[in-house]
């Protein structure tokens, strides 16, 4: 614990300035820069209900926001490990100069991504309040399985960002995984209307685990399961120990590889 208190008062500025300047590059020259993290999904959803309520008609009470749920949990992803993904090869130069521990880059761009996520709560709360005309205590308890979902995107981000530095194929790869997975993801129908014989494959998706608990907070409106949090949090510790091994095993190379 002294330890990373002791590395939050030596670098927690720099790390603030790294995400601060995130959220600049991703808004800039845009007129209504933030509240593009408000309107986006709530656009997005109103498109996509739009389309599966009255074409597909899944029998889901309430699907915008079982719809939102969905959403913010895999942008997230997609987000914050996409952008982990290149943090150290974009600071390649940085790199070079001055001596940054490695570590602060991956976990500023995880961390502005979170930024972005939090942006996008107001959005998910007005659904709420708009179709459930309630908003009951337990519905914040989604803090806890979006902060185990924080660390294991963590945890996939440093692993990524150190594959990318010796194999940069996997920026290819990986948006191929990403499609897969999305699929696999119960964003936009219910788990019913999946054949039992495919169930396996959600049971191997850990943001099925996730977003199963985000949505029994949020969408059920009642506190997690404890064995589905009892999942969460083995997953999120596998990513963060495999994460931080091959990262601190690999990263006094990534000078001569960038």
């Amino acid at each position: 614990m002294k330890e990373i208190i002791s590395f939050l008062n030596k670098y927690g500025y720099l790390i603030s300035e790294l995400v601060l300047r995130d959220i600049k590059k991703k808004y800039r020259r845009s007129i209504l820069g933030v509240f593009w993290s408000l309107l986006n999904p709530l656009i997005t959803m109103i498109v996509t209900a739009m389309i599966f309520s009255n074409l597909f008609r899944f029998d889901i009470t309430n699907f915008p926001l079982y719809l939102l749920c969905g959403q913010i949990i895999v942008t997230f992803y997609n987000e914050s490990t996409g952008f982990a993904m290149s943090s150290i090869i974009e600071n390649g130069v940085l790199l070079k100069k001055v001596y940054i521990p490695k570590f602060v880059f991956p976990l500023s761009r995880v961390m502005s991504s979170c930024v972005n996520l939090l942006f996008t709560l107001p959005a998910l709360f007005l659904i709420v309040i708009v179709t459930t005309h309630s908003l009951p205590p337990a519905t914040f308890s989604f803090i806890l399985p979006l902060f185990l979902f924080f660390l294991f995107c963590l945890g996939i981000g440093m692993l990524l960002s150190t594959v990318a530095v010796y194999f940069r194929d996997i920026f290819h790869l990986y948006g191929i995984f990403l499609s897969l997975l999305g699929y696999t993801t119960p964003v936009f129908y219910p788990e019913s209307i999946v054949p039992e014989k495919y169930m396996f494959l959600f049971k191997m998706n850990p943001l099925y685990y996730y977003l199963s608990a985000f949505r029994q907070a949020v969408y059920e409106g009642h506190l997690p399961d404890y064995g589905l949090i009892a999942v969460c949090v083995g997953l999120s510790a596998a990513a963060l120990v495999v994460g931080t091994y091959f990262f601190r095993k690999y990263q006094n190379n990534f000078i001569l590889y960038i």
